[in-house]
């Protein structure tokens, strides 16, 4: 695909969007490159309804914060195991749609043709009170999740 953004992946999605995506595409991977305590404290994704699974993949470490040097080798490893190729339409979720991009951007520089962001997330951005789940993401929009 040569239609890339200007961020070097080949798209934006809603998290509805990408939800139906993935209900319409059975080879399509949903990709949450959240932290080990997002997952564990703040919930998942839960694919169960589409008899799939997300895979899990951080794009920086807990508790440092540091970037994940084997990212793009412990999702090509995943992707393996599952059968997906570098064809294959990949979705990257992170809480607000920041983390997401990068992890897209560099699956892409590794050769895989199909790769998304999923626009604000798992959470979404913070509200006038300081508050994520209530504007947009994977949770507001009520999406299928589940506490790990």
């Amino acid at each position: 695909m040569s239609n890339f953004t200007a961020g070097g992946y080949a798209g934006d999605i809603s998290a509805t969007q990408t939800y139906a995506a993935l209900e319409q595409d059975t080879a399509a991977v949903l990709v949450d490159v959240r932290t080990v305590a997002e997952w564990s404290y703040v919930g998942v994704p839960d694919l169960s309804p589409l008899g799939r699974q997300a895979l899990f993949v951080e794009w920086q470490r807990f508790p440092d914060g540091a970037r994940n040097p084997g990212f793009v080798d412990e999702v090509c490893a995943l992707l393996e195991r599952h059968g997906a190729t570098k064809e294959n339409a990949i979705y990257f979720l992170c809480r607000s749609g920041v983390r997401s991009q990068g992890a897209a951007t560099a699956l892409t520089q590794a050769g895989f043709s199909q790769c998304f962001n999923v626009l604000a997330g798992f959470e979404g951005p913070l509200d006038e009170s300081a508050h994520r789940a209530t504007l947009a993401g994977w949770k507001q929009e009520g999406l299928p999740w589940r506490q790990s």
